[in-house]
């Protein structure tokens, strides 16, 4: 029975941090009912479509779900579970920001069904959380991260790095600070500029936002070695952690699996025959509010993926992993061998520059491939199979 996951978006926040450009909206008021209607209407007729899947994640992100009601979470889960054969091993993801009001809140999340929580901590600094938008203080992330620890069997945070001016030695204690309150999983960012923010705008009028490349490398190789020290080695190029305690649901999107998504602007990725289908919600919250409540769902637009689609999906997601990406699952996807996807010569010159290994099973990136992934995920597509050659 081929496996899937289930992605459901909250896009309310609190405020809008500079540096975000995820789908999330501040509204001053949100009828929880309504909205709590319409995410089990969609999901229901979402699940028409996959009968049969057993489904073995389910991931609340956002926006900030955890401004839901744990009541809507609970009626959620319990609708997801009815409509899907779930595995034993289910792994229920709820994002969360470390208010003390939400904190307050983790015991009724934890018995509504969430297992595992990701707390969106992105700083143990004070200074570095005003600049980065937050709302919550040092002192109030640690005390969430007390609280998760006691209500959640798995828990992550988040941590943004590579700030304007950040020190190597103020980086190494923020981040053994980390390590005293993580478990087995922590996901570490550098900040990057992303277009349509607040701090694209600065970054556009000159104001120094992210350190010189150099720096921000010696910040990335420093931190790799500091988790694998600790027992967390990378996964991914942000994320690490012990064996077995990998984010199960993100490994779905990097081993380009299925998922559905619903709620304002989700996407998805379902497998049909051979033809592997990509979907969108409306992105607009009031838009997809309305339309669910029209038509039974907020679908805006269901495609076929192309076969160079899926190829430079594939790379674009699989490369991101250190176990790198499956050539088997290559050929699965796009009838590709992996000279035809990319030629020969581009895997030659990279294995020859130290950036990527070949082995008969995988393509993965070594250390310094993944310091220059975009650059070499570039130059490998650019490579790529030719437009006209598409499925």
């Amino acid at each position: 029975m081929k496996s899937l996951g289930l992605y459901i978006h909250w896009p309310f926040c609190l405020s809008k941090c500079p540096y975000c450009d995820f789908n999330s909206h501040v509204r001053e008021k949100v009828d929880h009912k309504r909205w709590k209607a319409a995410l089990l209407r969609e999901l229901e007729s979402t699940a028409q479509e996959q009968e049969g899947r057993n489904l073995v994640s389910i991931f609340l992100g956002g926006g900030t779900p955890s401004l839901m009601e744990p009541d809507t979470v609970a009626s959620l889960l319990e609708k997801a579970k009815s409509l899907f054969p779930t595995a034993d091993t289910l792994e229920v993801t709820l994002e969360a920001n470390p208010s003390t009001v939400e904190a307050d809140r983790f015991k009724a999340f934890s018995a509504a069904g969430i297992n595992r929580l990701s707390l969106g901590v992105q700083s143990l600094d004070d200074k570095a959380l005003s600049f980065l938008g937050r709302r919550h203080s040092a002192k109030e992330a640690l005390q969430a991260l007390e609280i998760a620890a006691t209500y959640f069997p798995r828990f992550s945070f988040d941590l943004i790095y590579a700030r304007p001016e950040q020190t190597l030695a103020s980086w190494k204690t923020e981040l053994s600070e980390a390590l005293g309150y993580a478990k087995d999983h922590l996901s570490l960012y550098q900040l990057t500029i992303e277009p349509q923010t607040v701090f694209a705008t600065r970054f556009e009028r000159g104001e120094k936002m992210i350190p010189e490349e150099d720096q921000a490398a010696l910040l990335y190789e420093t931190t790799e070695e500091i988790m694998r020290k600790a027992g967390l080695p990378p996964y991914e190029v942000s994320n690490y952690a012990a064996h077995g305690q990998e984010c199960r649901h993100n490994l779905l999107y990097w081993n380009f699996e299925d998922y559905i998504g619903i709620g304002p602007g989700a996407h998805g990725r379902i497998t049909q025959g051979k033809i592997k289908w990509t979907t969108y919600r409306y992105k607009v919250p009031e838009t997809w509010l309305e339309a669910v409540e029209a038509n039974g769902h907020g679908l805006q637009a269901s495609q076929p993926l192309s076969a160079l689609e899926r190829l430079h999906e594939l790379t674009l997601m699989g490369l991101r992993l250190t176990t790198g990406l499956e050539i088997e699952r290559l050929s699965e996807e796009t009838g590709l061998t992996v000279e035809e996807a990319y030629s020969s010569h581009s895997l030659d010159l990279l294995e020859k520059e130290g950036l990527l290994k070949r082995t008969t099973t995988h393509l993965i990136p070594t250390f310094d491939g993944r310091l220059r992934l975009n650059s070499l995920i570039a130059f490998l597509l650019k490579k790529s199979v030719p437009q006209d050659s598409r499925s």
